[in-house]
C-alpha cells in the first residue's frame, strides 16, 4: 500500500488527463463497433461472443428460447413450422396503373411503385395469363411478349398489335385497361370488351378442354383471364360509386369459381359491404372466411375487431370502464382487438393518422406494413364511420404489445411474428415511404453499458482538464479506499 501511495503521489495531472483521454476514447469505439454490429446483425457482438464461446468454457448451458405458447384452434405446431415466413401475396384491392398509379406520379413526380414490386406483377401477368398453346394464335403471342415488355409504352404497343391480328384478344384489352386507361372509366370500358372476348374463348375452352393436356392448360389460362376481368370490373364498379351492383359481381363471381378463394375475392367484398354498412351481411362473410383452415389476413382481422368494437364503442370511456370493469361485450372488442394488432400491429398507426399513407402497393407482405398500408387506405374510412371506434382502439391497441410474450420468438395466438418482414416490406414500398418496424429490437446491455462508459470516461477527462489538482487528490482518495 506504502509503495502504491509513493507511485500515485508521482503521478501529475497530465497522466490522469491522458488516461481519462485514452479510455474514453476505446470506450467510444467499442460503443460505435457495438451499434454498427447490432445494426446490422441485430445481436451485439460482445453478447454473442460471451455466450457462443465464454459461457462453455466455464461450464454454463444455453438458455433454450422459450416453448411456443397454445396457438388458437386449428393453429398447431406442425402448420407453424410449415407457414412461410415472407411469402409475397397479390394485393386483392391494387390500384390501376394507368387511371391511378400514373396519375400520383404525374401530381407529385414520385413513382409509387417499386421494381421489385412491378417485376413481381409482370411474373403473376406471365403465369395467369399464358400459356404453351399461345404459339398456336399470332395475337397471343404477341401478347406473350408483351407481357415480360419493361418498358410500359412497349407493352401499351404490343396490345395494340395483338389486336390487329385479332380483335377478340381479351388478354390485350386487360393490358390497355390497366395501363393505357387514364380514367376508370375508360378502363372499365376495356374490360367490358375484355369481358365479352374472354367469355367466348372461355366457353370453346371449355368444350375442349379434355381433348389433351395442352387444352387444360388453356382451359386455366382463360378461366384465370374471365376471373381477373369480371373482378376488375367489380372494382370499376365499386370506384364509381355502384356499391350495390359491385357487390353482386363480386358474389356471382365467387360462387361461380368457389375453388378460387386463393384470390381473396372475399376481401373486395367485405370492403364493399362496409361501404354499404351492411354490418349483418360482413359479419355473415367474416363468419364463413374467418376459418381456422384458411390463412388470415388483416383485412379479416381487422374487420372482425371493428364489428365488435361497433357494438360498444358509442358509449366506451375508459375513466367509467376503469371504475366499474370492463362488460362482457368490451371485453370481447378488447380481445378482438389484441387479436388483430397480434397479427399486424402496423395498422394502428395509419388508422390513428399517427403516421402518413402511401398508394397500396400491388403486393403485400402478410403481417407487413404493406399489408397495413393496403388494408388501412381503404378501410379507415370505415373505421371512422363507427362513432367512437378509433377511440376504443387508441385506449387498446398499445396495451396489446405488453401482452405478446417475445413476439419474435413465439406467438400467443398467432405463430410467432416473422423477423423478415422488414427486408421485404423495404423491397415493395417506395423509398420516399418510412417503413414501419416492429417489434423494435432491444438495445442490447454492452451498448448502454458502453454508452455510459464513454460518457463516464469523456466527463471525468473534461473534469481532470478543468481541475487537475482536485481530480488527483480525488484519484488517490479512491485508490486508498479501495
Amino acid at each position: 500500500l506504502l509503495t502504491v501511495t509513493v507511485f500515485l503521489s508521482t503521478l501529475t495531472p497530465k497522466f490522469y488527463f491522458a488516461l481519462t483521454v485514452t479510455s474514453s476514447f476505446i470506450s467510444g469505439l467499442i460503443f460505435v463497433f457495438e451499434w454498427w454490429h447490432f445494426r446490422k446483425y441485430g445481436t451485439s457482438f460482445i453478447e454473442q461472443v460471451s455466450v457462443s464461446h465464454l459461457r462453455p468454457l466455464i461450464g454454463g448451458v444455453e438458455n433454450s428460447p422459450p416453448a411456443p405458447a397454445a396457438f388458437s384452434a386449428g393453429e398447431n405446431e406442425t402448420s407453424r413450422q410449415n407457414m412461410p415466413e415472407c411469402k409475397v401475396w397479390r394485393n386483392p384491392l391494387n390500384l390501376f396503373r394507368g387511371a391511378e398509379y400514373s396519375r400520383y406520379m404525374w401530381v407529385t413526380g414520385k413513382e409509387p411503385l417499386t421494381y421489385y414490386d412491378m417485376n413481381l406483377s409482370a411474373q403473376d401477368h406471365q403465369n395467369f395469363f399464358t400459356c404453351d398453346t399461345d404459339a398456336l394464335r399470332p395475337s397471343d403471342t404477341v401478347m406473350q411478349k408483351a407481357w415480360r415488355e419493361r418498358n410500359p409504352q412497349a407493352r401499351i404497343k404490343a396490345a395494340h398489335q395483338a389486336l390487329e391480328l385479332n380483335n377478340d384478344c381479351a388478354t390485350a384489352y386487360v393490358l390497355l385497361a390497366e395501363e393505357e386507361a387514364t380514367t376508370i372509366v375508360d378502363a372499365e370500358r376495356y374490360f367490358k370488351q375484355a369481358l365479352k372476348a374472354g367469355e367466348m374463348i372461355y366457353r370453346k375452352s371449355q368444350n375442349c378442354h379434355s381433348q389433351s393436356p395442352q387444352h387444360e392448360a388453356q382451359l386455366r389460362r382463360d378461366t384465370n383471364v374471365l376471373v381477373y376481368v369480371k373482378r376488375r370490373l367489380a372494382m370499376c364498379a365499386r370506384k364509381l360509386g355502384r356499391i350495390r351492383e359491385a357487390v353482386k359481381m363480386m358474389r356471382d363471381l365467387m360462387k361461380e369459381f368457389p375453388l378460387l378463394s386463393m384470390l381473396n375475392i372475399h376481401e373486395n367484398l367485405l370492403e364493399a359491404l362496409l361501404e354499404l354498412q351492411a354490418y349483418a351481411d360482413v359479419q355473415a362473410v367474416l363468419a364463413k372466411y374467418d376459418d381456422i383452415s384458411l390463412p388470415k389476413s388483416a383485412a379479416i382481422c381487422y374487420t372482425a375487431a371493428l364489428l365488435k368494437a361497433r357494438a360498444v364503442s358509442e358509449r366506451f370511456s375508459p375513466e367509467t370502464a376503469s371504475k366499474r370493469g370492463l362488460s362482457t361485450a368490451e371485453i370481447n372488442a378488447v380481445e378482438a382487438i389484441h387479436r388483430a394488432v397480434e397479427f399486424n400491429p402496423h395498422v394502428p398507426k395509419y388508422l390513428l393518422e399517427m403516421k402518413s399513407l402511401v398508394l397500396p402497393p400491388e403486393h403485400i407482405l402478410k403481417r407487413g406494413d404493406s399489408e397495413a398500408v393496403a388494408y388501412a387506405f381503404f378501410h379507415l374510412q370505415h373505421w371512422k364511420r363507427i362513432e367512437g371506434a378509433l377511440n376504443l382502439l387508441h385506449c387498446t391497441w398499445e396495451g396489446t404489445f405488453r401482452m405478446i410474450p417475445y413476439p419474435l420468438e413465439k406467438g400467443h395466438l398467432f405463430y410467432p411474428y416473422p423477423s423478415c418482414t422488414e427486408t421485404a416490406d423495404r423491397e415493395l414500398l417506395p423509398t420516399f415511404h418510412e417503413v414501419s418496424v416492429y417489434p423494435q429490437k432491444e438495445l442490447p446491455f454492452f451498448i448502454h453499458f458502453t454508452a455510459g462508459l464513454c460518457s463516464f470516461s469523456a466527463m471525468l477527462a473534461l473534469l481532470t482538464h478543468q481541475f487537475p489538482e482536485l481530480m488527483v487528490i480525488f484519484a488517490k482518495a479512491v485508490s486508498v479506499v479501495s
